[in-house]
């Protein structure tokens, strides 16, 4: 889908890139969403530059992800998509900042443009150029990433109390699937981060910034952001795998539990065990097989032998 937006306009057009196609010279934004081979060589064939291919993106290089071109700069960043699903992810979206344009390529749907389209719709002084277009963009993507590890955080705590709950509900395995979720989250948010600013950092480099104070001073503060939320999802981490090991610990402090009861009475019945297989041998002179009062007896003195053994483990306090 090509989609752009002009300067001072209050919503988006979409185009197809068809043959003849001509870009509005008074665009501002141009967003690729999964574009089609032409929709990119139409924006390709406006701006006179060759964009980045899906590949490239996903590279681990940082060579492939940042460079400069024809006057054009390119940047390529890990943004956070699908917080608020079973499988979080983080997907390679490619900026790329000329003199009086942005072009956003992108081959996922991270809530942050969607958030952020909709604000630019009602204030569009927020895309007055291209380059406050992508400060903005980048604002509104650091924000909706300290929205959810602000929101991971709250969980985490949420599940620190139902660990440390008393009485214990036991309810250990949705806690460590709870775990395990906002650690992915977590990792991605770190993820993203780290590729944030180093695209910060190399967008200093741009020309259509590196002589602008005021643009320089917003790039600056948003790598301290980056810094600030990576220092945060380093807690988090930290307190996750406290809480991970917290379990782990009550889950074994519950199965030690279980084995002690079981050895407990295993021991307890072992004296009636004991004479339960005294008098069930098969010897013809056994003189306890002639007493009227035998079986009471032996049964008394099997239920006196568990009493005993109880009370005996009682004063050890073993139980």
């Amino acid at each position: 889908m090509l989609r752009v937006l002009r300067r001072g306009a209050v919503s988006f057009e979409t185009f197809t890139g068809a043959p003849g196609w001509t870009l509005p010279p008074d665009a501002v934004w141009i967003d690729l969403l999964d574009p089609t081979p032409q929709e990119d060589r139409a924006v390709e064939g406006a701006l006179n530059i060759q964009l980045i291919t899906r590949e490239d993106m996903a590279a681990s290089e940082p060579s492939s992800r940042l460079y400069q071109e024809n006057g054009a700069t390119f940047i390529t960043a890990f943004v956070l998509i699908n917080s608020d699903s079973e499988r979080p992810d983080t997907a390679p979206v490619s900026f790329v900042l000329t003199a009086d344009k942005l072009v956003t390529l992108r081959y996922g749907e991270p809530r942050a443009f969607k958030i952020f389209a909709a604000k630019a719709e009602r204030q569009p002084h927020l895309c007055a150029t291209a380059v406050t277009t992508f400060l903005n963009l980048l604002d509104a993507i650091v924000d909706r990433t300290a929205d959810v590890l602000e929101r991971i955080d709250d969980e985490v705590d949420r599940i620190s109390l139902s660990i440390f709950k008393q009485p214990s509900t036991g309810e250990y395995q949705t806690c460590l699937y709870r775990l395990g979720r906002a650690q992915t989250t977590n990792a991605e948010i770190r993820r993203s981060m780290a590729s944030l600013a180093r695209a910060t950092s190399f967008a200093t480099l741009a020309p259509a910034i590196e002589r602008d104070r005021e643009a320089l001073d917003h790039l600056n503060t948003l790598n301290r952001d980056a810094d600030s939320l990576n220092q945060q999802s380093d807690a988090v981490a930290n307190n996750v795998g406290f809480l991970l090991n917290a379990a782990l610990g009550f889950i074994n402090l519950e199965q030690a539990n279980t084995g002690r009861i079981f050895s407990i009475v295993s021991v307890l019945f072992l004296p009636a065990t004991l004479v339960a297989s005294i008098y069930g041998m098969n010897f013809e002179f056994m003189p306890e097989l002639g007493w009227r009062y035998g079986y009471p007896y032996a049964l008394g003195l099997m239920a006196a032998l568990v009493v005993g053994s109880l009370l005996w483990f009682k004063r050890k306090r073993w139980l």
